[in-house]
């Protein structure tokens, strides 16, 4: 079977030749420029709406090209492929040439789904699209259901986050060609895996960004993002931004067979449309892919709760966020830590994350102290808790460490134990981190690979970041936090896949194991459909709680936690409840506890 995307912009292998088009509204002429033994330059045609085209038999697949804008060479900010990074040319590529073997693949439901969360330079030793694929297996093993990878689009240097990525097209060429990233997808859906992409639709990361040179227009000065220029939603040039951006989104699902999108920080996304980009993107993909399991996942700081709707027990458009509450409250509760962002959960971490399982979101309009009292957040309990995902750690909360230090190195076992019950237990949907489900030692730090002047700018914004932390006030104390530009602070976050056979950390993997098992076996047939306002809580003390939730099969799910160091009084279950899991007795110190009633019971509930 074969799949391609016909993209508003970029090189589409037709059959009458490769179709170049690139929009450039401010430019006098536009060049197409073949590289080779001896370079062609063809004239391309201005269009009404600012873009450049050209039909030519000269080109095919693995021509290599640039547009030559007002006498000034550039790759193809919509190329598919940057075999020599982002300063060098572009590839045409055919999406034809890869013959998938899938076309039976309809996607997993939402509800059934455990998400595992990667980096493909850092999670196999080789790094790339090709090495990732023998370590499915463990995946499956382990009970996932869905991977997402960390941004892959073409970012400067060797190694990357993939925030900085400038060809949003263009699958990164160190971690391999086009195809191999297509083999990748494949394998998952051989195994049954789902596996969705997180995109950033943002920003533009700082360095190898031709945009700006090519169309100014793209971006504005109205708003700025701790990233770099805002691109502009809004302008009268817009709807070639729109296109550009809504195309990305649909070229990832249709070319590459992905199952779902991650979007990052769409709060720093600036748009006064109706619709906004945001809600544009999920409309578009929804109606161009009615018949597919396509998930779509936000991160949002704004705590949007409107952008989660449901309609017949589907999403409207978004099918869940990330749920940060959730992860900030149980992070107070596990490791004691209250700088930063976790100040807004310092006063009463029990009860927000109590509120965050029950109704989705702590802040809900509440003033945030982290923001200056401002207000954050829409009411969030009419939503059903499948339009959460819920985590312990991710690449955020682990890399953004000063060291970039798992949890299970700041936690005693016993609540790092209660708080990964909570997570894989709960009614929202499960997301983990590479690593962590055999306690990794190895840190996950932030690194990058800039040109010397940037990464001299990024050595130094990185001590800066923690200045205002406990313990890195001087200089000295910054010096020890590893050069995110090093060579050597990539290596030490690659997993280290010899750690699951040593005997404590088999013993974390296989209770992970057991939790996942316990949760397709006894959770997930009860989602299905499950309405809104189906999670009520009780604070029982400063660091005591429980949840409870009605399920979507009417059985209901209860949640004790008691992350205090006194014994407290279990809960009563009479009445029918049954013991699912309890990560110590219940209502042992720092511990989670899971009863599950299915029955009809004579009470007024």
């Amino acid at each position: 079977m074969k799949r391609r995307h016909e993209a508003s912009f970029g090189a589409e292998v037709t059959g009458s030749g490769v179709r170049f088009r690139v929009w450039a509204p401010r430019a006098a002429a536009v060049r197409l420029r073949l590289e080779g033994d001896e370079p062609t330059e063809l004239l391309m045609v201005k269009e009404a709406n600012g873009a450049f085209v050209l039909t030519t038999h000269a080109a095919r697949p693995g021509t290599r090209y640039r547009y030559v804008v007002d006498g000034k060479a550039y790759p193809d900010p919509a190329s598919r492929r940057q075999p020599d990074g982002v300063h060098g040319a572009s590839e045409v590529v055919d999406p034809y040439a890869y013959d998938w073997g899938d076309q039976d693949w309809r996607g997993r439901p939402w509800e059934e789904v455990v998400l595992y969360e990667l980096h493909l330079g850092a999670f196999s030793q080789s790094g790339d699209f090709a090495d990732a694929v023998p370590h499915l297996e463990h995946l499956c093993r382990l009970g996932v259901t869905a991977i997402e990878l960390m941004p892959i689009a073409e970012f400067p240097g060797a190694r990357n986050w993939g925030y900085d990525g400038t060809f949003l097209y263009a699958p990164c060429s160190c971690y391999g060609r086009p195809e191999d990233l297509k083999a990748l997808v494949a394998a998952c859906h051989c195994l049954g895996l789902a596996i969705m992409l997180d995109v950033v639709y943002n920003h533009f990361g700082p360095e190898g960004n031709y945009l700006p040179a090519i169309a100014p227009d793209f971006f504005t000065a109205r708003y700025s993002t701790p990233w770099g220029a805002a691109i502009d939603f809004a302008g009268p040039q817009s709807r070639a931004v729109r296109d550009f951006i809504i195309d990305n989104a649909l070229y990832w699902l249709e070319e590459y067979h992905f199952d779902g999108l991650r979007l990052d920080a769409v709060h720093a996304i600036y748009d006064d449309s109706t619709p906004d980009i945001i809600d544009e993107i999920a409309e578009t993909v929804r109606h161009r892919f009615p018949e597919r399991e396509i998930h779509l996942v936000l991160e949002n700081d704004r705590n949007e709760a409107h952008r989660l709707q449901r309609g017949n027990c589907r999403p409207k458009r978004f099918t869940a966020q990330w749920n940060d509450d959730l992860h900030h409250a149980l992070h107070v509760l596990i490791t004691g830590e209250t700088a930063g962002y976790y100040q807004d959960y310092a006063a009463s971490p029990a009860e927000s994350l109590a509120r965050a399982l029950a109704e989705g979101f702590a802040y809900q309009g509440e003033p945030s102290p982290f923001r200056g009292g401002r207000p954050r957040g829409e009411a969030s309990a009419a939503l059903p808790p499948t339009a959460f995902v819920a985590f312990l750690q991710n690449h955020d909360h682990v890399g953004n460490h000063p060291f970039g230090t798992r949890l299970a190195a700041r936690s005693s076992e016993a609540r790092l134990h209660a708080g990964l019950a909570i997570i894989l237990l709960s009614p929202q949907i499960p997301l983990l981190f590479m690593g962590e489900e055999w306690a990794g030692h190895r840190p996950f730090a932030f690194f990058c690979d800039f040109a010397p002047d940037l990464a001299q700018s990024v050595r130094d914004g990185r001590r800066r970041e923690f200045a205002h932390f406990a313990g890195f006030t001087d200089e000295i104390s910054r010096d020890r936090i590893p050069d995110p530009t090093a060579i050597a602070t990539f290596v030490m976050s690659k997993l280290d896949w010899q750690e699951p056979m040593l005997p404590e950390h088999a013993l974390w993997l296989a209770r992970y194991r057991a939790l996942i098992k316990l949760r397709m076996r006894e959770i997930v047939p009860h989602l299905d459909c499950m309405a809104g306002f189906s999670g009520t809580y009780r604070l029982l003390g400063p660091r005591e709680v429980s949840v409870e939730w009605r399920l979507g099969s009417g059985a209901r799910l209860l949640l004790a936690v008691n992350f205090s160091e006194r014994s407290v009084a279990p809960p009563d279950t009479a009445g029918g409840w049954r013991l699912l899991y309890a990560s110590d007795a219940p209502g042992a110190p720092e511990s989670a506890s899971f009863f599950l009633r299915e029955r009809a019971v004579e009470c007024n509930d």
